[in-house]
């Protein structure tokens, strides 16, 4: 059985200011989204699950089911408020999606096989497509995960801070925790991080979690569950999100789990600034110029 690829793709870019899963940064206008479902393709990926919002589907698929028709298989789930919630109800006043944890949930019903998850405005690299499918084809089970490690120094943006999860590792390169990072920037030849007690160096080799996992579907029962006490202890806060670390920690203490850090060669790249625009198209034209990918990826 083909592993799954699960995109998150329901968010409206706060900081971006636009819809900048659907900007063309290919030389044919291709998105983000486009090289990562290319990259899984060849890397032998059977399906992909597109996670959106109900009120841009149409768009949406009206872009995407042309190119694809005849290459890989696709299904399309919703983030609503009230999925998965049970007998609870979302508090009136809250306007934001439960996170990136709920909208994996989402995919449940269509989901019956090993899969990864990624964002749509993160370029992951063929590399990291092709591990994660060694993995989840040969090595991912009830028991183990794994998520794709990136080093922090090809992480950063020239345009402001960003935050990134990093992995503690055991021995076995197994994960033992995620420490999410916010304002980490290059200060000269050092890579920093501030909190409320100030500055603190980070390693530039640490592995970095860009929310690339890799999954065994038994992870939807106990998600499900988890999710429900996240929202009976976090309803009256209309912030709180339920992220997808929180469901690997409840995997890895609760359930016996272990999660994989695999490695990758892949330079990510990313638009968290508009000013990043330009840089990400710049660097997959010179993947196209170096032959990584064709001119025109569907055609």
């Amino acid at each position: 059985m083909q592993p799954t690829l699960l995109i998150l793709a329901a968010g409206m870019a706060s900081r971006y200011g636009s819809m900048k899963q659907v900007q063309g940064f290919g030389p044919s206008g291709e998105t983000i989204m486009d090289y990562s479902i290319y990259d899984a393709i060849r890397a032998g990926f059977g399906k992909v699950v597109f996670i959106i919002r109900k009120d841009f589907a149409e768009d949406f698929k009206a872009k995407f089911e042309p190119k694809l028709a005849g290459k890989i298989k696709t299904e399309y789930v919703y983030q609503e408020m009230d999925s998965y919630l049970g007998e609870l109800k979302a508090p009136a006043e809250r306007t934001k999606p439960w996170g990136t944890g709920h909208a994996v949930l989402c995919a449940k019903e269509v989901i019956n096989e090993p899969f990864a998850v990624i964002n749509a405005d993160d370029f992951y690299g063929r590399d990291a497509f092709a591990k994660a499918a060694d993995f989840l084809n040969n090595k991912c089970n009830e028991k183990q995960y794994a998520i794709i490690g990136y080093e922090l120094a090809k992480t950063l943006s020239e345009h402001g801070t960003v935050s990134r999860g990093v992995c503690l590792v055991d021995d076995k390169n197994n994960l033992v925790s995620i420490k999410e990072r916010t304002k980490i920037y290059k200060q000269d030849s050092d890579i920093v991080y501030e909190d409320e007690k100030g500055k603190h160096m980070v390693p530039s080799s640490s592995s970095v979690s860009m929310n690339f996992w890799c999954f065994y579907q038994n992870l939807f029962p106990f998600t499900e569950k988890l999710f429900i006490e996240f929202v009976k202890e976090n309803n009256a806060n209309i912030k709180s999100e339920f992220f997808i670390p929180l469901m690997a920690e409840d995997f890895m203490h609760n359930h016996g789990g272990h999660i994989s850090v695999i490695p990758t060669s892949s330079k990510w790249f990313g638009v968290t600034y508009k000013e990043d625009a330009p840089v990400v198209k710049a660097s997959v034209d010179r993947l196209v110029d170096s032959g990584e990918y064709p001119a025109s990826l569907w055609s």
